[in-house]
């Protein structure tokens, strides 16, 4: 089945600015997304074709070869190169692409957020009808304490991969183009944990039970 063309797809012109390509695809992306359309496959299939045009046309060699060769640079044996796409991911992955970087230089190992808790409780009609306090009790990952979040045992310390050379990506020739990559071996941190924590095994994290108090409000179902 023949792709549509990538510039109607994020419904943009030839001689749009990278702000415009990133702004349209930002929009379609929070509408089109998986999270907002569960079991919507139509949406879901729209949502990989928007991140597929995305990819292509934020990229200025990329774009030069579809500009040149059309979808042809990107098949098998085209005169472009070929490269997969990674499909989709949360809505907090979009939100990184476009606003993780208004600090200026973006950090090596940034802190990891935290999964959301979703926790089932049962309360009788009456507590459902006053609102009540309860407590609830649940394990969560927290920071190590004994390497402070690092992952290295005190005393140890990072390393610059040997990948990457500290820069957290890679890069590799695909005929006349270059293709950068964030770097398989760190996972784009730039560094490498040369003392692993006994405590966490180099996660900087560990599971630890904790007990909240959570107020549920009167009238709720």
């Amino acid at each position: 089945m023949s792709k549509n063309d990538y510039y109607d797809v994020l419904g943009v012109s030839k001689d749009s600015d990278p702000s415009s390509i990133k702004s349209a695809y930002r929009k379609l992306a929070m509408e089109y997304h998986p999270d907002k359309n569960p079991g919507d496959k139509e949406a879901e299939n729209k949502f990989k074709e928007i991140s597929e045009a995305y990819e292509i046309l934020s990229n200025p060699e990329k774009k030069q070869a579809y500009d040149t060769y059309g979808h042809e640079a990107f098949s098998q044996g085209g005169a472009g190169f070929s490269e997969g796409f990674s499909g989709f991911g949360s809505f907090s992955d979009i939100f990184e692409d476009f606003f993780g970087d208004f600090g200026g230089r973006p950090q090596q190992r940034r802190e990891q957020r935290g999964q959301d808790l979703k926790y089932e409780i049962e309360i009788d009609l009456r507590e459902s009808f006053t609102g009540i306090k309860k407590e609830i009790s649940f394990d969560t990952l927290v920071r190590c304490q004994d390497c402070s979040g690092s992952g290295s045992e005190k005393g140890g310390g990072l390393n610059n991969c040997s990948e990457c050379g500290g820069s957290g990506r890679t890069r590799a020739s695909q005929g006349f183009f270059t293709v950068e990559r964030t770097c398989s071996s760190c996972g784009g941190a730039g560094q490498v944990i040369t003392d692993p924590c006994n405590t966490c095994n180099g996660e900087g994290r560990r599971r630890k039970n904790r007990k909240l108090e959570v107020n549920i409000p009167a009238g709720v179902e």
